[in-house]
């Protein structure tokens, strides 16, 4: 009788061991579900955790930029019974770091690379005087983890940014500095065209102003090199962005501006540009601040109506090629362009060009009529709808 009574209750408490666990979330996915929440876009938030089970210790390493989204995983961990934690998640920016946690690109164009070395593809690129967001060092390298402006996530090469802390950048914000308007030029070690050039510049790189000399602006740049540029080429940042009037033409004149210029894979920059990074850099000129790939710009904005035709579409209109959703299929974007009216876009494919949408034009592109996709207003949804508007206080690029 003991025997059954006592195998009865083994039994029991089994199947009440069972339950147990059976109403317990997998681990998995409860980090897959906390990903999924906030870092679903790898591009431009970081939450990279792992588990491992030692006997009835569960063992959490990885690294987020985001403590609200740890501490969301270890409550949801908690809820679901799992109580012998090891936590091992490091909170970004990196303590290693110490102070150092901001950084100014230092380059005309920098470019950012989806690993730490010269090797990896080219995920984006920053502008001379953009600053950054520092999250780590790579071991045993000169390379550093940052967030551009644009939130996008890369490596950058120690020499091509300067290491800030708090106060290094505020001053730099607060200092006077100028914008470079022309396409491309120098800045001089002297006030001499014909002197050594400090560095090459582009549109939308910018300086501190120090001075001026005759024809020429004296500036510095974030590592503390000084140079001349020509008076006639710059603007005071606050003029410039004060005087910046948010509206096709502008946008369009801008647009037209880069006409020509080579494709590049992730480039953002007058030299050379893939076809998101000329949307961003055409609305940056114009003092507006977008995602950096298409199809994350596709989400911005407000959709226009499309279904019936292009009619609906107004100049300045962003709009996005690649494949249509269906039942079965997810829909992509690969593509965008600058809608110009009467059936032409401007777009970066191979070079800057303008194509139509109409067949009996001289210009008519089937394969991109064939890949649209959707039109999106940017120029209604300034500072909302995920469109911004840089202020005084920016230095985005």
């Amino acid at each position: 009788m003991k025997l059954l009574i006592f195998a009865l209750l083994i039994t029991f408490t089994s199947v009440i061991n069972s339950q147990t666990k059976g109403s317990m979330k997998d681990i998995q996915n409860i980090i897959d579900e906390t990903q999924h929440e906030f870092a679903p876009d790898k591009r431009t938030a970081l939450f990279d955790v792992e588990y491992k089970s030692e006997g009835d210790k569960i063992l959490l390493k990885g690294e987020t930029d985001m403590e609200s989204a740890k501490k969301q995983l270890l409550d949801e961990l908690a809820k679901n019974g799992y109580k012998n934690i090891e936590d091992q998640i490091e909170i970004l920016p990196s303590k290693t770091l110490g102070d150092n946690t901001e950084g100014v690109v230092d380059l005309s164009v920098a470019s950012l690379r989806t690993n730490p070395k010269n090797a990896a593809e080219m995920a984006t690129q920053a502008l001379l005087g953009s600053t950054v967001k520092v999250l780590k060092k790579a071991p045993r390298s000169g390379w550093y983890l940052v967030q551009t402006p644009d939130k996008y996530i890369a490596w950058i090469p120690q020499g091509d940014f300067a290491l800030m802390d708090k106060s290094q950048l505020n001053d730099w914000m607060s200092a006077p500095k100028v914008i470079f308007m022309d396409n491309y030029g120098f800045a001089y070690s002297e006030t001499d065209v014909k002197s050594t050039p400090v560095s090459d510049l582009v549109a939308g790189n910018i300086l501190k102003k120090i001075g001026s000399d005759g024809d020429f602006i004296k500036v510095e740049y974030p590592d503390k090199r000084t140079g001349y540029v020509e008076t006639r080429s710059v603007l005071d940042y606050n003029v410039w962005l004060k005087s910046r009037e948010i509206n096709a033409p502008n946008i369009l004149s801008t647009a037209k501006r880069f006409m020509g210029v080579p494709y590049l894979w992730g480039g953002t920059s007058t030299k050379a540009m893939d076809c998101s990074g000329f949307t961003k850099t055409v609305f940056y000129l114009n003092g507006v601040l977008l995602p950096r790939d298409a199809s994350q710009q596709v989400h911005v904005g407000i959709p226009v109506d499309t279904k019936d035709g292009f009619e609906n579409l107004k100049p300045g209109d962003l709009l996005f090629f690649g494949r249509k959703g269906t039942d079965t299929t997810k829909e992509k974007i690969t593509h965008v362009g600058i809608y110009i009216g009467n059936g032409e876009f401007i777009h970066e494919a191979g070079r800057v060009k303008i194509n139509s949408f109409y067949k009996d034009a001289p210009n008519f592109n089937a394969y991109r009529l064939r890949q649209f996709v959707r039109a999106k207003r940017i120029l209604t949804s300034i500072d909302k709808n995920g469109v911004i508007k840089i202020s005084e206080k920016d230095n985005y690029t």
